[in-house]
């Protein structure tokens, strides 16, 4: 907040906000709450608005991809986000036809909403559904998540559980110290769909002991976004990052193979 707010007061608000009419007169702020802030911190009494006409699911739509371009955004309101996003998207196309379903290729049997904004996101269909069964966490699991004691990938592995089965997690985490890796979350899941999981069997898996865990590169956003338009997604920044580095790889195998 800081930093936008230092921002708006050297070079004004760049990227207009959104707003709809509202019906007993005046306008109803969508997106761009944070820049209104901003500009009341450094004293300005206007700032750039659009005003469009959007029913309930629109402004939602809008919101939603307003707030996720934020750098930072925790994984519990990227789940929320995508979730709104898909639920006001299929409010918006409503139930479709038996014409429309035979004649359109968006109702065959492969389309889901969730691909929708996948594809509004720059991510997969697979990405926003594992982001999305995030919420079905206990808000104690789901915090951990969010400060990064538990790792994305174990977490979606983790969301399978029955919610007596995560707090028995819970329980059995605080007791041992421990976190579970993917391969013990992937073991946990199995055991919970078969209706093996309980005490004993979580014990044991939780007692293994993992492997070192990898050194992690932390990377800047604020110095990788010089480098992408301001319309790419930190997931969008991510993908696009690696495959640099494999194209980059292939040509030092090409050049050592000479």
């Amino acid at each position: 907040m800081l930093e936008l707010t230092e921002s708006v007061r050297k070079f004004g608000v760049l990227c207009p906000a959104i707003a709809r009419p509202r019906q007993g007169g005046g306008y109803e702020l969508i997106a761009g709450h944070r820049r209104k802030e901003a500009c009341e911190r450094v004293g300005l009494d206007f700032m750039p608005v659009m005003i469009l006409n959007l029913d309930d699911n629109d402004a939602i739509i809008q919101l939603v991809d307003g707030n996720i371009q934020r750098e930072n955004i925790l994984p519990s309101e990227r789940a929320k986000a995508y979730n709104l996003r898909m639920e006001a998207i299929k409010r918006k196309a409503g139930r479709p036809s038996k014409e429309q379903k035979n004649n359109s290729p968006n109702h065959s049997a492969a389309f889901r909403s969730d691909d929708t904004v996948g594809q509004g996101e720059g991510v997969s269909g697979d990405t926003v559904r594992n982001y999305i069964s995030l919420l079905n966490l206990t808000p104690q699991l789901l915090e951990m998540v969010d400060k990064g004691t538990i790792a994305l990938t174990p977490a979606y592995q983790l969301t399978h559980l029955a919610p007596d089965e995560q707090e028995m997690l819970l329980t059995t985490m605080d007791s041992e110290q421990a976190t579970p890796s993917v391969s013990q979350a992937q073991r946990l899941r199995k055991l919970s769909q078969s209706g093996e999981l309980n005490e004993d069997s979580m014990l044991q898996i939780m007692m293994e002991q993992k492997k070192p865990e990898r050194n992690d590169i932390t990377l800047s956003g604020e110095k990788l976004r010089k480098y992408f338009p301001r319309s790419y997604s930190p997931q969008r920044i991510e993908e696009t990052i690696f495959k640099l580095l494999d194209a980059w790889m292939r040509k030092r195998q090409r050049d050592n193979s000479r």
